[in-house]
C-alpha cells in the first residue's frame, strides 16, 4: 500500500531530511586517512542522540540481513557499495567511502547517501561518483507529477550507460515516510512510460548505485555488506524526494550542496 503525504507531512519529513543532510555532510568531512570507521559511526550516534532523533537502521532486520543491524550508518569501502557494516577499519589514502543514513524525527523518516574519496583520488573513482550524482539528479528531474515510475528508472539507467558503468537492479530506491522502506521499489534501470503513475504526495528515496565492470554482487560473511562480485569499485548517491504539484522537491540536500549537472 502506498500512502500519499499531505503538504504538512512533507514539511515534517523535510525537517528530518535537513538533519540527515547535515549529519552526512559533517561525518563525510570527518572521513580522512587514518580515521577508523567506528569513529565515524560513533560521531553519527552522538549527533543523532543530541537531536533526539531515532536511527532507522538500529535493529533493522530484513530477510536478506544476518540478524538485526546494530549501527546508525552504513559505511561501504571501495568494492563495497551497500549496507556496509561499520567495523574496525582505518581509512587509507585513496579509499572510496559511501555513507548511508536514515533517521526518524517525530515519526517521519528521511534517507540519504553520499560517496567520497579519502585522501588522493583516482580519476576513475571521481568519475564513478560523478556518474551516481548525475544519475541521481536525472532521476529527481524525472519524478514529475503525472509521469511514471519507469521514467525515474530509465533516467538513472541512461546515465549509467552514458558513463559506461554497470547497474544491478536487485536493490534500488523505495518509498519512504512513516517507515524507512515503503512501496514502491524503484529499480536503477527501466523503461520510461512504464509503472505506476507519479502522484503528488508520493515520497521516495531515489538511490543510484553503480559498479565499474560487473552487475553482479556478493555478500560478506557479516551478512550485510554488499560488494561487487569482481572486486571492482562502486559508488552510491541517494536523496529523499517528494513529488508535488509543482514538481520534485529534494528533502535531504546537504548544506552547500550543488546539484550535479551532466
Amino acid at each position: 500500500m502506498i500512502e500519499l503525504k499531505s503538504s504538512a507531512e512533507i514539511e515534517r519529513m523535510q525537517v528530518t531530511g535537513r538533519f540527515v543532510g547535515e549529519v552526512l555532510a559533517e561525518v563525510s568531512a570527518a572521513a580522512a586517512v587514518g580515521v577508523n570507521l567506528l569513529d565515524l559511526e560513533n560521531h553519527a550516534r552522538r549527533l543523532i542522540k543530541e537531536r533526539g532523533a531515532e536511527s532507522s537502521y538500529w535493529d533493522y532486520a530484513p530477510s536478506f540481513g544476518k540478524g538485526p543491524f546494530r549501527n546508525v550508518l552504513c559505511l561501504s569501502v571501495n568494492d563495497a557499495v551497500l549496507h556496509g557494516l561499520p567495523h574496525d577499519y582505518v581509512l587509507r589514502d585513496g579509499d572510496l567511502l559511501s555513507l548511508d543514513m536514515a533517521v526518524a524525527i517525530d515519526g517521519w523518516t528521511a534517507d540519504s547517501a553520499y560517496s567520497v574519496v579519502v585522501g588522493t583520488p583516482a580519476e576513475q573513482d571521481l568519475r564513478l561518483i560523478e556518474a551516481t550524482q548525475v544519475a541521481l539528479e536525472a532521476g529527481i528531474g524525472a519524478a514529475q507529477p503525472g509521469g511514471r515510475l519507469g521514467d525515474i528508472s530509465a533516467a538513472i539507467g541512461a546515465v549509467a550507460k552514458r558513463y559506461g558503468f554497470r547497474v544491478n537492479t536487485e536493490f534500488g530506491g523505495h518509498g519512504i515516510g512513516r517507515t524507512m522502506h515503503e512501496s514502491p521499489h524503484i529499480p536503477n534501470d527501466g523503461r520510461a512510460g512504464r509503472g505506476m503513475k507519479l502522484t503528488p504526495g508520493l515520497t521516495i528515496a531515489i538511490e543510484p548505485w553503480f559498479l565499474v565492470t560487473t552487475d553482479k554482487i556478493r555478500f560478506d560473511e557479516d551478512g550485510w555488506t554488499i560488494r561487487s562480485a569482481d572486486g571492482s569499485r562502486t559508488a552510491h548517491s541517494e536523496h529523499t524526494v517528494a513529488v508535488t504539484d509543482t514538481g520534485p522537491v529534494v528533502l535531504t540536500r546537504r548544506p552547500g550542496e550543488t546539484p550535479a549537472l551532466a
